[in-house]
């Protein structure tokens, strides 16, 4: 079993032909990753991480910061767009609600009816991008998703408006992503996670202060390691022992050997 989101380090065809189930555990650092969108968020927006380093590596006191073309937005006066609905972006999106921001989401693998009856505005992707000030990517990595905001999509975006990814790195282009934070055609972005990892030492982007990165920490709490181990003990559970059919494997057609 992998006590993570999907099996992607173990061989499932190897595992079928042999007859051994895979279980995996979805959703089990959802929260983790939902919260910390939202601290990135924040950083990017606020400048906290912008003062942090200055103040404590320089021992600068950025009074510049305070100035009206420098200053973040609250997200009680936010639009907030969330591309990607599932376990993780209908957290995000209902946290961001919670303060009050105006909720945008993109997803058409998801009903457009269930994003209402979430109390948010279902939009294609170009809609959310040219309305959003907080853009924020919470989907799968596939062939179809890959440099799914590419130079045309972030020139969609507003001068004003950030970038958040805690999803994966592969989704965006991160030289078209460059090229506009040092032009500053869009406000800034916050990064979790990039194409390779760890990046290179000389990535570009770490030369620009209107970035936020960290190295793909978003899915780590305690609460999300403890869920991983209780699901992973569940399924293994319900299947040694046959009380119950396991909820999660990905070759199901196992199980009826």
């Amino acid at each position: 079993g992998a006590a993570r989101g999907g099996p992607v380090n173990i061989n499932v065809q190897a595992c079928t032909e042999r007859g051994i189930p895979v279980f995996y555990a979805p959703g089990r650092n959802s929260g983790a990753v939902a919260e910390f969108t939202l601290g990135m968020i924040l950083a990017a927006t606020r400048n906290i991480v912008r003062s942090h380093v200055s103040l404590m590596r320089d021992r600068q006191w950025r009074g510049d910061l305070y100035v009206l073309s420098e200053v973040g937005t609250e997200l009680s006066e936010a639009t907030v767009g969330v591309v990607g609905f599932g376990a993780i972006g209908s957290k995000v999106a209902r946290l961001c609600q919670c303060f009050g921001a105006r909720t945008l989401v993109y997803d058409p693998y998801v009903p457009p009816e269930r994003i209402r009856e979430a109390g948010h505005e279902p939009v294609p992707l170009e809609d959310l991008l040219r309305q959003s000030d907080i853009v924020t990517l919470h989907v799968r990595l596939t062939p179809e998703s890959r440099g799914m905001i590419g130079a045309r999509e972030i020139g969609w975006m507003k001068p004003t408006a950030f970038l958040i990814n805690t999803a994966r790195g592969g989704l965006v282009d991160h030289q078209a992503l460059y090229q506009a934070l040092k032009e500053r055609r869009i406000a800034g972005a916050a990064l979790d996670v990039f194409e390779a990892e760890p990046p290179p030492d000389d990535s570009p982007l770490f030369g620009l202060d209107n970035v936020v990165a960290t190295s793909h920490l978003a899915g780590a709490s305690r609460q999300a390691a403890a869920i991983g181990a209780r699901v992973m003990a569940e399924e293994l559970r319900r299947y040694l022992t046959g009380e119950g059919k396991p909820r999660f494997c990905m070759n199901p057609e196992v199980l009826e050997r």
